[in-house]
């Protein structure tokens, strides 16, 4: 079988189950790159669990073709992230912070579907979101920017412009979408979206819905068994 899938391809804890809004946003004009940067990475090093619905729409240059698919994502710390593709997508993409499974369920005519064993280090998202399972710190990482400091294109918030310090096979630059809040008296950078551009033109950008913080998660849910009739590949 041959086929393409989506590249998953995001303190105290503030309250269970919290929800933000986007009528939350208080972002203020005079705000550096870093500063939002540092407003993000903490919220996200004080949040053990984030949970939320997504929407992705992905961009391949060499076919001219746009995909797009949703689902719901959850993360935990340390390490573990879950995709879950609904529809007639139906895939998974799960870690329990060892190794990445990715399943594919049979196409039109087939009757197995897959599932893909990879190193998280030979995928693009665990790359991605190191920093919401405990794994990476973006200052750290990156050489951080702002885009239009005038806040034309996104009224709403920053978008962030984020540089690999080390080379990486997996993306060129990315670009998080940010809104900041008053959380609990602090204010907190959230991330609402997040674009991943590669140096071969694609692009892979991930609108986060309903977000949700600190719920109750299980590690059963990062442990993942395949349907019957699976053929399990290993590249």
């Amino acid at each position: 079988m041959n086929r393409a899938y989506f590249p998953v391809i995001l303190a105290v804890s503030f309250a269970a189950a919290l929800v933000l809004s986007p009528s939350l946003s208080a972002a203020s004009k005079g705000s550096s790159a870093e500063e939002i940067t540092r407003l993000v990475q903490a919220f996200y090093d004080q949040t053990r669990v984030f949970e939320a619905e997504f929407e992705q729409t992905q961009y391949t240059r060499i076919y001219d073709r746009t995909e797009q698919a949703r689902g719901k994502v959850v993360f935990k710390k340390p390490g573990k992230m879950r995709f879950d593709y609904a529809g007639k997508n139906a895939q998974v993409f799960v870690s329990d912070g060892k190794e990445l499974k990715i399943y594919q369920p049979p196409e039109e005519g087939e009757e197995r579907g897959q599932l893909i064993i990879r190193r998280l280090e030979e995928e693009q998202l665990p790359e991605v979101f190191a920093f919401l399972t405990g794994t990476g710190n973006l200052l750290e990482d990156f050489t951080v920017r702002l885009l239009d400091p005038e806040r034309r294109d996104f009224p709403a918030g920053y978008m962030l412009e984020l540089l690999p310090k080390r080379p990486t096979p997996h993306f060129e630059r990315l670009v998080f979408y940010v809104t900041v809040a008053d959380v609990g008296g602090k204010r907190a950078g959230i991330i609402r979206r997040v674009l991943i551009l590669d140096s071969a033109g694609n692009r892979n950008r991930f609108d986060f819905k309903k977000p949700r913080f600190d719920g109750d998660v299980s590690d059963r849910t990062f442990r993942y068994s395949p349907p019957r009739r699976t053929d399990i590949v290993r590249p």
